[in-house]
């Protein structure tokens, strides 16, 4: 008995600190663009690669 008057104050604050966090992050706008990562992964866009490192050099007649 004495453990049920300390896990349920516990299990309440955690609860309470869960719903906190939950609505900080739709109040941040967290969850704004929920499709955006999801399209993002299917198209592959050439603008975004990184430079070749210093010092590598690329084949004559070799189109990367």
């Amino acid at each position: 008995m004495e453990t049920l008057l300390m896990l349920i104050p516990v299990a309440l604050i955690l609860g309470l600190l869960g719903l906190v966090g939950f609505l900080w992050s739709l109040r941040s706008g967290q969850f704004d663009d929920m499709d955006g990562a999801a399209q993002r992964i299917l198209f592959d866009n050439d603008d975004d690669k990184a430079p070749p490192p210093p010092g590598h050099r690329q084949e004559k007649g070799s189109n990367r």
